[in-house]
Parts: structure tokens; C-alpha cells; sequence
């Protein structure tokens, strides 16, 4: 509670903006931020508690300001396991945006698909998760203040926001496939083995990232969005090596997709 009375406060000392959603731009989407009307912007290593990004095309700030009529706060960029941090350091910044005012939490992510059907570049509205990571970000003593012992998981990702944006997407020509997203400790990709069990498991598309964020957002009594761009496909029987640059690529060509599909959600609320 004092790490985040010590964010909130370094926050409020630059902008007294009271969000009411909160952003989480992943892997190449950090491009929605251009379309907000930024009042403040603060570098992480200016926020106490803050991580810092290790990962290429994560700008490490904190953006306060507007976007589709809301106020808004937005991280842009992220942090993961695999850069050797905490799930509970991980998710920090959502407990900081929940203290901030935000009431909604929307996250994006890049991942690899499994669903056959489903090609690079498509928008995935999150139904589900499944969490491989190994660990959970509410491990440890529980602050009843922040959260309940053993909050439900049953519906993560809220009903009416996913039903928003399959109006929008709708009524704005996008295509948005709606699965299970499955977590695991990365930071290689997986084999072609591994691919066959996430499958089979139930999931229809992977990555590194979200469910840490999520739990921490469901805990705190938040509203949930989540959507992830298809980057690769990750077909055991036609796998090929990755290629980061395309993923980054088909990822930076879909966001503009994205940042319609959440403008748009945002405007209806």
C-alpha cells in the first residue's frame, strides 16, 4: 500500500487527470498513444515502484490524457516475466492505475495463433485465458483493502466490453475473431510439441503477457477488455523459425484496427 501511495502521489504531483480506463499497449501497438490527447507523459524511472522496459518498441511511459471522450490513463509499454521481474512487479501499475480512479482496464497484446482458420494481422476479442506462467500475482499475504482473498475468475474478461466491441467491429468492418489466450514464461518460442499441448489444451492463441495484469485488474474489482493482434502463425506441421522484425511488422499494420476497434469502445461507454 505505501509503494502505491508513493506512485500515486509522483503521478498526481504532474497531472491532477482522474482516469477512468486504463491502457495497456503491448508488443507494437504503442501506437494508440498518438491517437490520445496527451495532457502528461512520465518516463517509468520517474514513477516509484515502476520496472523499466527492457523490450524493444516499449517506450516506458505513462500517458495521461483523453481518448474516445474518456480520460485515460496508458502504459505504454509493458512489463514480463522474462525480463527477470516478479508477476507482482508486473503488475504494479495496474494496482497504481486502479488507486488513480480507473475503473477499466483495456490490454493489448501481440501473440503467435494456433487456430488454423485464423491468419496474421487479425484482431482476437480475449473470451478466456489460461494462465502457464508458473506463478501467480497474487501470491503472498492479501491486502483486503486491494482485493478479496480468493477473487472469482469465472468471467475475466467482462461481458458488456466484449459485446461493445463486437458491435463496433461490426458496425466499422473489422474483423474480430474471439478465443482463449494462453500465458507462458517465454521469452523462446515454443516447439512445435509445445504448440500441439496449448492446442490441445484449449487455447487458441499464445503469448507472454496479459493474465499477470488481469488477475491483479479482476482483484482490484475492475472491468476487463482484452484483445490480442494474431502477429504469426504457429501451425506445428508448417512451422517456420520466427522472424521479430515481421511479427513487429504485421503487428504495427494491424494497429490502426485496433485503435478503431478500442476508440470506438471507449466512445460507447
Amino acid at each position: 500500500m505505501e509503494q502505491i501511495r508513493q506512485a500515486t502521489d509522483a503521478i498526481r504531483a504532474q497531472s491532477d487527470l482522474r482516469p477512468r480506463v486504463a491502457l495497456i499497449l503491448g508488443t507494437g501497438l504503442g501506437g494508440l498513444a498518438e491517437r490520445m490527447e496527451v495532457q502528461t507523459s512520465i518516463p517509468y524511472e520517474q514513477i516509484p515502484g515502476f520496472p523499466l522496459s527492457t523490450v524493444e518498441t516499449h517506450k516506458g511511459r505513462l500517458l495521461l490524457g483523453t481518448l474516445g471522450g474518456q480520460p485515460v490513463v496508458a502504459m505504454q509499454g509493458r512489463f514480463h516475466a522474462y525480463e527477470g521481474y516478479t508477476l507482482q512487479q508486473v503488475a504494479f501499475p495496474v494496482r497504481v492505475m486502479r488507486a488513480l480512479g480507473a475503473e477499466t482496464l483495456v490490454v493489448s497484446n501481440a501473440c503467435g495463433g494456433m487456430n488454423p482458420l485464423w491468419g496474421p494481422g487479425d484482431l482476437m476479442l480475449i473470451a478466456d485465458h489460461i494462465n502457464m506462467l508458473g506463478d501467480n500475482p497474487l501470491i503472498g499475504a492479501n491486502a483486503d483493502e486491494l482485493g478479496p482473498r480468493f477473487p472469482d475468475m469465472s468471467m475475466p474478461y467482462d461481458e458488456e466490453l466484449r459485446r461493445l466491441a463486437v458491435e463496433v467491429a461490426l458496425d466499422r468492418g473489422i474483423t474480430l475473431r474471439r478465443g482463449v489466450y494462453v500465458a507462458v514464461p517465454g521469452p523462446n518460442l515454443e516447439t512445435r510439441a509445445e504448440y500441439r499441448m496449448l492446442r490441445g489444451l484449449g487455447a487458441d492463441v499464445v503469448g507472454m503477457s496479459t493474465v499477470p495484469e488481469v488477475i491483479v485488474a479482476v482483484h482490484g474489482g475492475m472491468r476487463v477488455l482484452g484483445i490480442s493482434i494474431i502477429t504469426d502463425q504457429c501451425l506445428p506441421d508448417a512451422l517456420e523459425p520466427a522472424n521479430i522484425t515481421q511479427i513487429i511488422a504485421v503487428a504495427g499494420r494491424a494497429e490502426p484496427h485496433l485503435t478503431a476497434l478500442v476508440e470506438g469502445v471507449l466512445e460507447r461507454l
